[in-house]
Formats: structure tokens, sequence, C-alpha cells
């Protein structure tokens, strides 16, 4: 008997609780039924800094372009493959000169360009230069309504100043990036074994993609052309670097009226900074001199093999300490082409100084 009635009042409990949930999920598909839209807040104003943000993307953004480019190669079975490529670029001025990374365009056998209205135009290479990672091409076709984007200096730059990096990280076109200068006077090194001094650190995310794109300031004007990042996966980690504005106001307009850079030099070869400390010098040692160059002209010596003798060490260019190769092109890039430059060297227990000029080594 009490079994009987400890069964009654389990089926009870069951018959309740279905009962329960039917009703439950009867009131929420009503409720579904007669679900309306949400009232929508007032946004109100955007912030000042937001307004400023979205001005200077607006008057940037039709300056910044989109590369493509098309590179025949030799595939693994040794038939020709097409190997293509994209970064970013802006308009220089309204003659149609692109400047961008010479990274990005080097080795291309087509150049296209997508404008701010997205239709592809092709372009010509102009020059370019691997000791800057800079590179110019030209539109063949430019429109009558192109708008080249404002330089400013990069010689006043401070730590923590705002900045904005527009570009087309993996592909995504005119896609924007805000951050702050990190730090100042890095030093890049590039593909031709040479430094890019006074380089620009910043936070703002740079991606593959976003080599060539401007960094800007929050006046609008170009302070940087993006060109590295720091990561082990190649993705932004926080760390990218820009060449600076005044270096590319110096070298732009020599590749395009020259198509290349001049490199400031005197025609010397110099040991390795590890030969040279191993040798307890400090200094350039100077390996070779290459003949009838200006180091030539000015009496300086290399190393004499045969007798196992130190020629001279460059101590000094104009009263500037020298101590390593950077800063000994550091410095020389400071130089234009056939100006003075007054060496302190040691040869032996002697030190002089000599006058060279400088010449061309491009």
């Amino acid at each position: 008997m009490r079994s009987r009635s400890i069964f009654y009042w389990i089926i009870v409990g069951l018959v309740i609780a279905l009962a329960v949930n039917i009703f439950q999920r009867y009131s929420v598909q009503r409720r579904l039924a007669t679900c309306q839209p949400r009232t929508v807040e007032p946004r109100g104003d955007l912030a000042n800094y937001e307004k400023a943000t979205i001005d200077i993307f607006n008057n940037a953004a039709p300056s910044v372009v989109y590369i493509f480019t098309e590179n025949a190669v030799r595939g693994f079975f040794g038939d020709r493959e097409v190997r293509q490529g994209a970064g970013s670029g802006f308009l220089w001025d309204d003659l149609g000169h692109v400047v961008t990374n010479f990274h990005v365009i080097e080795g291309a056998q087509r150049i296209q360009v997508r404008m701010n209205d997205g239709k592809p135009m092709e372009a010509t290479y102009v020059g370019g230069s691997r000791d800057y990672d800079l590179a110019v091409i030209r539109l063949r076709d430019p429109p009558a309504d192109i708008r080249p984007i404002p330089v400013g200096s990069s010689s006043d730059l401070k730590v923590g100043q705002a900045v904005f990096a527009i570009g087309n990280p993996f592909g995504l076109s005119r896609t924007l990036t805000t951050g702050v200068i990190s730090a100042l006077n890095r030093r890049l090194p590039t593909t031709a074994g040479r430094e890019v001094v006074g380089v620009i650190q910043t936070d703002a995310a740079i991606n593959p993609g976003n080599s060539g794109g401007p960094l800007i300031d929050s006046a609008g004007r170009l302070i940087g052309v993006n060109t590295a990042i720091i990561s082990g996966s190649g993705s932004s980690a926080g760390i990218g670097f820009a060449v600076p504005a005044d270096v590319v106001n110096r070298v732009v307009p020599q590749l395009i009226a020259k198509g290349k850079m001049p490199r400031p030099g005197i025609g010397i070869q110099a040991l390795s900074e590890e030969d040279g400390a191993s040798l307890g010098v400090v200094g350039v040692v100077i390996d070779r001199v290459l003949p009838n160059s200006s180091a030539d002209k000015a009496g300086l010596k290399g190393i004499d093999y045969r007798h196992r003798v130190l020629g001279d060490v460059i101590l000094a260019i104009d009263g500037q300490q020298v101590t390593n190769i950077v800063e000994l092109v550091r410095i020389m890039q400071k130089y234009d082409i056939g100006q003075t430059m007054i060496l302190t060297v040691k040869r032996g227990d002697k030190v002089r100084k000599v006058k060279v000029v400088t010449m061309d080594i491009s």
C-alpha cells in the first residue's frame, strides 16, 4: 500500500514538472513573438580626440595607396612562376610620384597602384635606395585630383607624441592604427648592410602590408615611412619602426631626379669591428684604399699585409669621435658629395689631420 502511494506521488511530481516546463517554453515563445527592438539611446557628440582622429584619417587617407607587384621567378622544377607582393605607399606630388619602401617593389616586373577610388593603375619604377629602404614609383596616367600628403619634420619629435599609421596590413586597405612615439634615434639595419639612423620607434600597430605607408602626426603631416616590425610571429608586437621624414625629404628628391641616392664616402674598405677589436685598436681600421679615390688622393693607407703593418686608423671626423663603422657611416651620411671633411687619423704612434673630399661611392 505504501509503495503505491510513493509511486503515485512520483507520477504527480513528474506531471507537475512537465507542465511547468511546457508553460515556461510557451511563455518564452510568446515573449519572443512580441519582442520589439529596444529604444536606442542618443549617442551625443563624439569626444574631441575622436573628432580629431577622424579628421586626420579623412584628410590623409586619399593620399595613401595600395601597391601590388608581380615578379617572375624560377619555380622548384625550373618552370616560370609569378610571385605577387603587396605593400603601401603615399602620393608625394601632383606629378604622380608615389613613395614606398624599397623592399616592397624590389625586383618587381609589374607594379600596380590602387587609389582612393579603388581603381588599379599601372605604375613604373623611378628610383630606389637599399641604404634607406626607400623607393619612388610613378603613376603612368595620374588623375587630376591627386592629393599629395603634407610633409612635416622629424627633427622636433617628442617621445609620447601621438602618431597615426595608415596602410594596408594583410591586404585590408586603408587601415588606421594609432599610438605614440616610443623612442627616437633608433638604428635600423637595411638589406644593403648599412643602417638608417634617427629612426622612429612607435607602438602604433604595424603589420605586413603596412610597409611603405605614412606615419602621421596629430597635425596630419608625414613624419615617417613605416618600414619594419620586431616580432617573432611577423605580426605587430608593439614595436614598429619608421624612416624619419627628414631623411625621406632628403632622399626622395634625389631618387626622382637621379634614380638613386648618392652614397657619400671617401673610397676605403674598413676592417670589420671584430677584427679591429682583436688588434686592440680603437677607431676604424682602413683595410684597403681604392685606387684614385678621395682617400687615395689624400694619402691614406690601408694594411700592408706583406709586411704585416697597419696603415691608417680613423679616430674622428671633424672632431666627432669614431669608434666603429656604424658611427663612420652615420657621420658621413650628413655630408654632401664634394664636401671637405677633416679626418683625425693615426698611423703607428703618430696622429695627424687629413683633409678628404667626399665622393659618390654608390
